[in-house]
């Protein structure tokens, strides 16, 4: 198999049980709209439930339409990002591994929307009276990929901005 698709295995699976196992264990332990305080005035595990997208837009009423939307939705994005997977080289390292990240984050909500009807939230951080919205393992695997994959795509930006300038102007 190839090295892309390692990277897609191991990263999918332990981000996925982890979100999972997290988030079960705040369902267990902690009912609904409880908190506890981590680090005061900065950090408390929060059990709330997400029905909209990310930071609770297009949130509403748990079931109906709007929860139908968001599981197509999530269909979607995981069939794109698979798709994309496929497509990039073995040797884009960075893109396989983003990809990894905003696929099992993906799945990690999905699994939550079809559980639950909505998605389980609980890392909550705050400071003064700036509050970052409660988000989950799943969360964060998404963004800290779309992130690397905008750092790659910038780096491949300035890469060929540059080559393109030494064929222009040679020394």
């Amino acid at each position: 198999m190839k090295r892309k698709y390692w990277v897609l295995l191991i990263f999918c699976v332990g981000i996925l049980l982890l979100d999972q196992w997290t988030k079960s264990v705040v369902v267990q332990k902690l009912p609904p709209y409880q908190r506890v305080e981590v680090i005061q005035g900065f950090f408390n595990v929060t059990h709330v439930r997400n029905t909209g997208g990310a930071f609770g837009i297009f949130g509403g009423e748990k079931g109906g339409i709007g929860s139908l939307l968001f599981v197509i939705v999530s269909v979607i994005a995981i069939g794109a990002i698979i798709f994309l997977f496929v497509k990039i080289r073995e040797d884009e390292k960075t893109l396989a591994l983003s990809f990894s990240l905003v696929l099992s984050g993906a799945i990690g909500n999905l699994v939550d929307r079809i559980r639950y009807g909505e998605v389980v939230d609980f890392l909550d951080f705050h400071l003064s009276a700036y509050h970052w919205p409660a988000f989950n393992v799943a969360d964060s695997a998404i963004c800290i990929g779309i992130g690397l994959m905008a750092l790659e795509l910038l780096r491949r930006d300035h890469k060929t901005r540059s080559s393109k300038f030494q064929k222009t102007n040679p020394k």
